[in-house]
């Protein structure tokens, strides 16, 4: 059984809020400097870092917490954020639902190249010019937000897609601009996402989803490979076994189990899939990584 703290609400006494925003250094008052468990929330989160010193840990990958960082986490992803000293910066947290009251369409974000579900997710780095701007757009937000002033929402949900539009941008490059194919190449990547989201455990093979999506693995592979700087491959060994990690942790289900509930019937072959993607066995996995999340 997992028993990994997952954070659903934004405010236990009022559950129609769909949006939140807080300053890092109020949250390390609030905790006294105490770290956070690992945990994971049902809902996105933009992190903007001013000035920090410590590390955040996102699906098992390590990155330094410095100053003039973006960090973009999706629905799901399991992370911690390690201070050695009192940080500055803004915590926003949102749900699908805020884009909807917002006139955001869902697909906005999805298009957008900031959050990623599975696999590497470091920081956007900036620098002090653009540090400058994203923080006077979360200043605003956060004035806004404590306001009771006409508007209050569109005003956010206004300078909180500016943010996230400055964001995509800057880390865009000539490489990954979008042409003219890129439309349609989006389309086929969000309906590969929403497949291996469902489909993981059980398809295991790139012409699997190339069949249900009526394209050839060679397309769908160029397609995802152009968009993601991943092949379709890649990215469902990452949903699997960002899947196996999180089990391994904060389960107490066998290697075997584990293995049968990711589609693997032979535990020879989850043990061989998991081993070449981490360099580990699944054991060895879990008892490096039960001293900390690492």
């Amino acid at each position: 059984m997992e028993v990994i703290k997952t954070y659903n609400e934004f405010n236990k006494a009022d559950d129609s809020v769909n949006f939140r925003i807080l300053r890092m250094e109020d949250i390390y008052s609030k905790n006294s400097g105490r770290t956070d468990e690992p945990h994971r929330h049902n809902y996105y989160t933009v992190l903007l870092v001013k000035q920090a010193s410590g590390e955040h840990i996102i699906d098992f990958n390590r990155y330094p917490l410095t100053s003039s960082q973006v960090y973009f986490v999706s629905p799901g992803q399991v992370h911690q954020v390690v201070e050695k000293e009192q940080s500055s910066g803004y915590c926003i947290v949102f749900s699908p639902l805020f884009l909807i009251k917002n006139n955001i369409p869902q697909y906005f974000i999805e298009d957008l190249n900031l959050f990623n579900d599975y696999g590497q997710t470091p920081p956007l780095d900036i620098n002090a010019g653009q540090l400058n701007k994203l923080s006077n757009y979360c200043e605003e937000i956060f004035i806004w937000n404590q306001s009771t002033l006409k508007f209050k929402e569109q005003a956010i949900g206004a300078f909180f897609k500016l943010l996230l539009i400055e964001c995509n941008n800057l880390c865009v490059t000539p490489a990954t601009t979008r042409t003219q194919n890129i439309e349609a190449g989006n389309s086929i990547l969000k309906k590969f996402k929403e497949l291996v989201n469902q489909n993981y455990a059980h398809w295991h093979a790139t012409s699997e989803y190339a069949n249900k999506l009526n394209i050839t693995p060679g397309h769908l592979n160029r397609t995802v490979k152009s968009l993601t700087g991943k092949t379709a491959k890649e990215y469902i060994q990452s949903g699997i076994s960002i899947a196996a990690k999180r089990m391994l942790y904060f389960s107490e289900l066998s290697s075997k189990e584990i293995g049968y509930q990711l589609g693997f019937l032979e535990p020879a072959n989850f043990s061989a899939f998991f081993k070449n993607c981490t360099g580990k066995s699944p054991s060895q996995f879990r008892k490096n990584n039960k001293a900390g999340f690492s």
